[in-house]
């Protein structure tokens, strides 16, 4: 697992992002499950995460918008784009008490990209 802390800062929101390699729904629940072990992830606001599985040739496309709306079709679109499969990539988001409106969905953008880029 890799882990990418304080990225984005906006508003007092603070952003990080994780990913790792994953072969199957089990172990996407078992990659979330050891984030949130962590005790700074299992408080965060937003854990947002996309994967997209190959499974005998067929793509299957899986993500969690863990109540940031549409933030796991952000990052599902981006692996798309990159032709990543079998990997998840958890977006995290500590609310700062300032609402960011659409600007949260580039900060989504922003951390997938500085995954990428990084990995």
């Amino acid at each position: 697992m890799r882990q990418f802390d304080n990225i984005i800062s906006d508003r007092g929101s603070k952003y990080a992002v994780s990913g790792g390699p994953v072969f199957s729904r089990d172990e996407v629940q078992a990659f979330l499950k050891a984030l949130t072990r962590e005790k700074r992830f299992a408080k965060a606001t937003h854990n947002t995460w996309g994967v997209i599985l190959d499974q005998d040739g067929q793509r299957i496309p899986l993500k969690g918008d863990d109540g940031e709306a549409g933030a796991g079709a952000v990052i599902l679109r981006m692996l798309e784009r990159e032709e990543l499969v079998n990997h998840v990539i958890v977006v995290t988001r500590w609310y700062g008490g300032v609402r960011l409106g659409g600007d949260r969905f580039r900060h989504v953008q922003e951390a997938v990209r500085h995954y990428l880029t990084h990995s």
